[in-house]
């Protein structure tokens, strides 16, 4: 009697094991087949992307190619991922997933978002044909020749030979190209 129903569980737990395998099997092998098409469809998106951008931008603003390139990427990987979790049952894990990620995303911007403004202004002071390495200029009380322009600061050498390095968001607000003597 108790070897009965012993077996009779058993035998139900291996069927029903074996119906959720083979159910879930298309949609686990329609979902590997996906990854590897997102995996080289973003790979050579990514590549184009940087290739074109990096010929747009050209040598001085590769920065502002790369910061590009990257959010792209990062946003098609993240929309594959979900897409991958729908494709093999797991819709409702994405659109929490995606959810979730919305109200930290939100969370992360406003924590950063000194390091947001001195990217942006940045990307401004890379791509103004007035503001270029060598430059004489004024930022407020401080004068200086720019010596470096990168996305979140700006360095300057100062008269006495001291370097000066200034948030991009306060280079952006205050400066001021001095005349060529």
């Amino acid at each position: 009697m108790v070897a009965d129903f012993v077996l009779r569980i058993v035998d139900s737990t291996i069927r029903g094991l074996v119906s959720g395998v083979e159910a879930a099997l298309p949609r686990l092998v329609a979902g590997l087949v996906f990854a590897a098409v997102a995996y080289l469809g973003v790979r050579l998106i990514l590549a184009a992307l940087g290739a074109s951008l990096r010929r747009y931008y050209g040598e001085r603003q590769e920065l502002v190619a790369q910061l590009f390139v990257t959010v792209v990427g990062i946003f098609l990987w993240f929309a594959a991922g979900l897409t991958f979790l729908k494709i093999v049952g797991m819709g409702d894990i994405a659109a929490s997933l995606g959810t979730a990620v919305g109200f930290i995303a939100l969370g992360v911007s406003y924590a950063l978002s000194e390091m947001i403004e001195d990217t942006v202004a940045g990307v401004y002071l890379l791509r103004d044909p007035d503001f270029e390495v060598g430059d004489e200029i004024k930022v407020g009380s401080t004068e200086g020749t720019v010596a470096a322009i990168e996305l979140r600061k700006s360095r300057f050498t100062l008269e006495n030979g001291d370097t000066w390095i200034a948030a991009n968001r306060k280079v952006e607000a205050e400066w001021t190209k001095l005349a060529e003597e």
